[in-house]
């Protein structure tokens, strides 16, 4: 099977645990490099600033209590493509980043695949 993702970079900001443990799983399993995770908005930051290049980067919208809209700036300040991750569903974005590519909680392998294609412009092989 074709894997459109193979080694993409990708950044994973998500504070809990299990839930980043997953994702990793995911995206090994999709053939992406994760990046990360990042716990916190601090870290995640960091990250992005970082000289390693990133494809792309999945945001878990709320990390540890702070919204992670700084990492997303951030992020189209580089020219990244994002994905948000939540659990309140896209009408729990500002306007600012409504349309955005964005996963619900919880989330399948698929949703994951084609919110990040989506992001990437990709398409599927």
């Amino acid at each position: 099977m074709n894997q459109p993702l193979s080694g993409r970079r990708i950044l994973l900001v998500e504070d809990e645990a299990l839930v980043a443990m997953l994702l990793e799983t995911i995206l090994e399993d999709m053939g992406c490099v994760p990046v990360g995770p990042a716990a916190t908005v601090g870290e995640g930051l960091a990250m992005v600033a970082d000289a390693a290049p990133l494809d792309a980067a999945l945001l878990d919208v709320n990390v540890g209590g702070q919204l992670v809209f700084p990492i997303a700036e951030a992020l189209r300040a580089r020219g990244v493509p994002f994905v948000f991750s939540t659990g309140y569903g896209e009408g729990s974005l500002s306007e600012t980043w409504r349309g955005h590519p964005t996963v619900q909680k919880p989330f399948t392998e698929a949703a994951i695949r084609n919110a990040l294609m989506q992001a990437m412009g990709v398409e599927n092989a």
